[in-house]
């Protein structure tokens, strides 16, 4: 589980920014939306709101490329750069990219992060502790003056420093030359945490195919859950199709390995109705071809989403409300927070323009965070919890957070300039 989320200098966040997922101590009614690890109280769902170009894509985009950056350091030759991406709106920025990421993982919380420029990582850590109250332990440490490596808690390091190269992370060399901890750490990012895009979600079918093909329990859930919002068919099927038809016979015989490519396709079936409204038997439609793109858009996402309740990993979503009705997205949302669903504490964080959220009190107060551009054009992030409002108090568990928010008493919405 993640507990924080730490980002600087990248794209519209200068200044280091914060997304914590540890509950507060507030009381609220929503008990089951926070669930307790190695004695942390976590938040098993975020919401993130703000004004179209506020950042809250950013931020989404900024986990991303620290997982890029993690799972493909690997594979970095010495002279290859890496995917710098600064605030551009401050002259003469050449700072570093700060990441940093603290998580729950086989009876430890971990701490790592990192700093680097285009062509060089400036600094990196990996600290490590069992319980909120007991110390870190150091496993090591990188900067300008070299890596320091604890040869008790981190002897996998050891006789790696000098092999490092400056654009390569320690914690990868490691991983690669056997090292027990950096090999979870690293398989954390590459099993644990999922980045998608809720308008790009196309991207995800053929995961969510190959899991229909398979029969496998993600598919079984994903089938319950489509019959639950009565989305008009009864089955999903899969099959294979060769391409090979697709493609010129000139390609095909200058490329001969595009011959007998096959693909996975999903045939939905619906009920067929005689004249006086009475089922009379199915019929078999193409799915991609028949189906609305809402309909499309939670086939896409459902095998991420149920691999992730299933796997006890972490989901992240930008737009997840786009092309998806409300009661829907609630729904999705339900699912995370139910702790007879979510039996592997898995976490869903997620953006979202659907104010209804805020008045159905589905979410708690920490679990609600907004993103807001400043005056020079840099993304801040804040908590609910952490707003003081005009007359010096914070928002309570019993006000109206929609109508206060779209009144603008909590910032983070577009200012429509009438001329």
């Amino acid at each position: 589980m993640i507990l924080n989320f730490t980002v600087g200098n990248y794209r519209s966040f200068h200044e280091p920014k914060t997304l914590t997922l540890q509950a507060k101590k507030i009381s609220e009614e929503a008990k089951d939306n926070v669930t307790s690890l190695l004695s942390y109280n976590v938040l098993k769902t975020v919401a993130l709101y703000g004004a179209n170009s506020s950042g809250k894509s950013n931020l989404v985009k900024a986990m991303q490329a620290m997982e890029l950056c993690v799972l493909g350091s690997v594979k970095l030759n010495d002279n290859d750069s890496l995917p710098y991406d600064p605030f551009l709106l401050q002259k003469g920025n050449n700072e570093p990219t700060l990441f940093e990421i603290t998580f729950l993982l086989q009876g430890y919380c971990y701490r790592y992060g990192f700093k680097y420029s285009r062509t060089k990582i400036e600094e990196e850590w990996l600290f490590r502790k069992t319980t909120p109250r007991s110390k870190e332990q150091v496993l090591f440490i990188r900067n300008s003056d070299g890596i320091g490596v604890d040869e008790k808690h981190f002897a996998e390091g050891m006789g790696c420093e000098s092999k490092t190269n400056d654009n390569r992370l320690f914690l990868s060399l490691c991983q690669q030359l056997g090292g027990t901890i950096s090999k979870e750490v690293i398989g954390w990012f590459h099993t644990d945490i999922n980045v998608v895009s809720g308008l790009n979600n196309i991207a995800y079918r053929e995961y969510t195919k190959g899991q229909f093909y398979e029969d496998s329990a993600v598919s079984k859930e994903a089938l319950l859950f489509f019959k639950k919002l009565q989305l008009g068919f009864n089955e999903l099927l899969a099959r294979e199709e060769n391409t090979a038809s697709e493609y010129p016979s000139a390609l095909k015989e200058d490329f001969p390995s595009y011959a007998g490519k096959k693909a996975i396709e999903i045939d939905s079936i619906h009920n067929l109705y005689d004249k006086k409204g009475e089922v009379c038997g199915t019929v078999k439609f193409p799915f991609n071809d028949r189906e609305s793109s809402g309909t499309q858009k939670l086939f896409d996402l459902s095998g991420p989403i149920f691999s992730t309740l299933m796997g006890g990993s972490i989901l992240v979503i930008d737009e997840l409300d786009a092309k998806m009705h409300p009661l829907i997205s609630q729904y999705i949302i339900g699912l995370f927070n139910d702790a007879k669903v979510n039996l592997k504490n898995a976490q869903l964080i997620f953006t979202t323009h659907d104010t209804h959220l805020l008045s159905l009190k589905m979410l708690r107060r920490d679990q609600i965070w907004f993103t807001e551009k400043d005056d020079k054009e840099q993304t801040d992030l804040y908590n609910l919890t952490d707003i003081l409002l005009p007359d010096g108090s914070k928002p309570r568990n019993d006000s109206n957070y929609e109508k206060n928010y779209i009144a603008g008493r909590y910032g983070a919405i577009p200012y429509i300039v009438n001329e």
